[in-house]
């Protein structure tokens, strides 16, 4: 996919979460270094058992656009973004990406997303958009992924066919206001709390196609635990009456 460069120079941040990603930690930063040289990267490692926060520290001496927060024990995906997006907003982020450390998110994609965040105030990468897919996921997963889409899709109106992506950019008045709100939850129904602030700002939420690729090294976290407390979550937001 051609690089698309963005109109405007932004002070763009990409959010990384990592844990037990020794793997592929410096691959996923080299990519993305080569896809956007003018970003910077901060990665949020939950003392990780594997040396990721290791091989982090090395790419800090290495590169001076890598930053490394450490976390002293794993506090799951929706902590490990707001303690990340408090600390690039004190930098002065005008923009940040936040993806997967897997591969699953193709780092060649952020200037394709930075470069629409000048009229939209979060840009999905999107699977399920025209020219978006998936490669190498069985069935079940693929199923997996439609159903709790249809659910979110269902619960909330958000206008968005990819609720439950992680590859995105925000504007940083969407990243305020999401640390304002504080969402508790975690995995893919944090991912959901997060485009809900999104979609009820004054700018809109658009989807950019990306291919979603399955990771080839590592474990993934996703597990019916999380699925299941996922969707108790957001059921008990949809409750109180969060969205429609």
């Amino acid at each position: 996919m051609p690089s698309v460069q963005p109109q405007v120079s932004l002070n763009c941040w990409v959010v990384l979460p990592t844990y037990c990603e020794a793997e592929n930690l410096r691959p996923v930063v080299d990519r993305i270094c080569t896809a956007e040289q003018g970003v910077k990267i901060l990665i949020v490692d939950d003392n990780s058992p594997d040396g990721t926060g290791q091989i982090a520290e090395q790419l800090v001496g290495e590169r001076s656009n890598i930053y490394l927060l450490n976390r002293p024990e794993k506090k799951g995906l929706g902590a490990a973004y707001l303690d990340g997006f408090a600390y690039v907003l004190a930098q002065n982020a005008d923009a940040v990406v936040t993806m997967d450390c897997d591969l699953s998110h193709d780092p060649a994609s952020i200037p394709q997303l930075i470069s629409q965040i000048d009229t939209a105030g979060c840009v999905v990468g999107s699977r399920y958009v025209l020219g978006g897919r998936i490669e190498n996921w069985p069935i079940h997963r693929r199923a997996l992924s439609v159903s709790a889409n249809w659910f979110v899709r269902t619960l909330f109106d958000t206008g968005v066919k990819d609720c439950t992506s992680g590859f995105r950019a925000y504007r940083r008045s969407v990243v305020e206001e999401i640390v304002r709100q504080q969402p508790r939850s975690e995995g893919y129904s944090f991912q959901v709390e997060a485009l809900r602030v999104a979609a009820s700002g004054p700018l809109p939420v658009v989807e950019s196609a990306i291919c979603f690729v399955e990771r080839a090294a590592g474990k993934s976290k996703m597990g019916l635990r999380e699925v299941l407390f996922g969707a108790a979550r957001l059921i008990s937001l949809r409750l109180r009456g969060v969205g429609k």
